[in-house]
């Protein structure tokens, strides 16, 4: 048990909109044969819309956590899914490369959160690991193509 944090990263495919994506329909029926016969809405190749990915996973960490209900979830903490804008995940970033290089702006910036086994709250090597970790998180998400989009959720 504990706080489980995931950052999905989640490509929308139309073969009408985005350029490649018959291709790569094709080759999602490839891989999923069971698939073959089945067309899309609109007749198309694949009734598969989406790519959904793992960009993000944290344990724990609850000073980002508590970013993520405060700044995407407008202070609901339920474990529901929330979009995350590329905007969001850089001011984030911003603020963990701040108190990386600023330790002591820690409580004032991203102050740790208490919970249901949400961890330990002291400022020590894990709570700025989580800072490092969140960074690095953030860039490959940042480094995606603009057609991705994200989206939170928690789990405890």
């Amino acid at each position: 048990m504990g706080l489980d944090m995931y950052l999905s990263g989640k490509r929308y495919i139309s073969n009408h909109f985005n350029e490649g994506d018959g291709e790569r329909a094709e080759a999602i029926q490839k891989l999923f044969p069971e698939l073959a016969d089945r067309k899309g809405r609109w007749g198309d190749l694949s009734p598969v819309k989406e790519v959904k990915i793992e960009a993000g996973y944290w344990r724990k960490a609850n000073a980002i956590h508590k970013w993520f209900v405060d700044n995407v979830q407008g202070g609901t903490d339920d474990c529901g899914n929330y979009h995350v804008t590329r905007e969001q995940l850089q001011e984030l970033k911003t603020l963990c490369e701040k108190v990386l290089a600023f330790r002591h702006l820690a409580v004032e910036c991203l102050p740790a959160q208490s919970g249901f086994f949400f961890g330990n709250t002291d400022y020590d090597e894990w709570y700025f690991q989580g800072l490092e970790q969140t960074v690095k998180i953030i860039d490959d998400c940042l480094e995606l193509p603009e057609s991705w989009d994200f989206e939170y959720q928690s789990s405890w």
